[in-house]
């Protein structure tokens, strides 16, 4: 209960936790707070340590810890900032497709410009401001679609879960490139004509065919904006089914 107690007032209050504890001067939780996602965007997750953290401080690891207990709250620390400083569009009176397409960009955005996001386990978020933000702004896209409460929810969850797939597939593809030093065109210039000599297109027919037109049409064997566009369009179109079900879909909009 201590231990739950000291991260919600960090998460909530965290100047107040300082005046607490004594300051040191140029150190701050928040400071403490924003190293930790500088470094996990230029690095990743994995760079992320107290002692790494406090090195980037110029202190010494047990500095740290007394305004931050450990690299688990440091990580929800992290998530509720980046959610407490999202953008967020005005929706109320857009179509409920158009608010839900919003909210969509919002959290693709976010994790394209902090990836380690979608490595973080969704079943414990952050119980802080940004979070409670976040929630309040999304769930407010459904206004008027019919839906109860637990749908509300529910029909979220779906959608940002379609969402940190598809930018994780994305941002997994960007590092890629980036430890490689080659594009996606280069891989498949070096790899084409080998596996086109070994390929046998009369064994796989239906194989040849889709992939021939579908790398035509994409300019590549996986195009992750058309990924991206392709499968919220169809999250859309079932929840849509849902919200008409409701009666939602013309006071939704």
């Amino acid at each position: 209960m201590a231990e739950a107690r000291r991260t919600i007032d960090l998460l909530w209050f965290p100047e107040a936790v300082e005046r607490k504890r004594g300051r040191r001067p140029g150190l701050s939780v928040v400071r403490v707070i924003e190293t930790g996602i500088s470094l996990a965007d230029a690095e990743g997750l994995d760079a992320v340590s107290m002692r790494r953290v406090a090195t980037e401080l110029g202190v010494v690891p047990m500095t740290l810890y007394t305004y931050v207990p450990d690299k688990a709250t440091l990580l929800e620390l992290m998530l509720d900032r980046v959610y407490l400083a999202m953008p967020r569009a005005e929706l109320p009176d857009r179509p409920w497709r158009e608010r839900l397409t919003a909210i969509a960009a919002e959290n693709r955005m976010l994790v394209e410009e902090h990836p380690w996001v979608a490595g973080l386990p969704a079943n414990r978020p952050p119980l802080g401001p940004g979070l409670m933000a976040k929630y309040e702004h999304e769930l407010r896209a459904f206004t008027g679609c019919g839906l109860d409460d637990v749908e509300i929810d529910s029909a979220l969850t779906f959608l940002i879960g379609f969402v940190q797939s598809s930018a994780r597939t994305a941002a997994d593809g960007r590092a890629a490139a980036e430890r490689s030093q080659e594009t996606d065109w280069e891989w498949w210039q070096e790899r084409g004509p080998v596996f086109e000599a070994v390929f046998d297109q009369h064994a796989y027919p239906t194989a040849t065919r889709v992939g021939a037109a579908a790398g035509a049409a994409l300019g590549a064997a996986h195009n992750p904006d058309h990924a991206y566009d392709f499968g919220l369009a169809r999250v859309l179109d079932g929840l849509g089914v849902l919200i008409d079900g409701a009666g939602g879909g013309d006071r939704g909009r």
